[in-house]
């Protein structure tokens, strides 16, 4: 059975969202929360039904995209389950997931390559948490 994958992206992210995406469906069952164009939307209404997905284990893990990452990246770390990295290289990504046990990452789609978008979500997908010394600072995280 696929492993199931959020994915999600405003205007900004869009092109990216979309190559991430078909490049994944292949070895993932991925669930696009939108958007689906280049139109100018507010990000908030498509994080937020993407985070609800990853938090309440409908998807394993998710994926989002905007211009610089961040404000996806803020909106749905506003989820008390979620843990979502901003990520610009691979090797944030795999140390996001051994340390932090990120299940979600943000990328910056004005900022790296396509290329390097897809080795991003190749590297988050495919890294494990080490859990150990790193589990008990991630048990800390959640506030209230």
């Amino acid at each position: 059975m696929k492993r199931k994958i959020a994915i999600a992206a405003d205007h900004a992210g869009y092109e990216y969202k979309e190559i991430v995406k078909n490049y994944l469906s292949e070895n993932f069952e991925v669930q696009d929360f939108g958007t689906f164009s280049t139109d100018s939307v507010d990000y908030p209404d498509f994080v937020h039904p993407a985070a609800t997905s990853v938090e309440n284990g409908e998807n394993e893990l998710g994926i989002l995209l905007c211009g610089s990452g961040n404000g996806v990246q803020i909106t749905a770390n506003k989820h008390q389950k979620i843990r979502c990295a901003l990520c610009w290289m691979p090797e944030i990504a795999a140390l996001a997931r051994q340390h932090n046990d990120a299940n979600m990452i943000s990328i910056p789609a004005r900022f790296i390559s396509k290329e390097l978008a897809i080795e991003i979500a190749d590297k988050f997908l495919s890294t494990d948490f080490e859990g150990g010394r790193h589990q008990n600072r991630v048990d800390k995280i959640p506030f209230c």
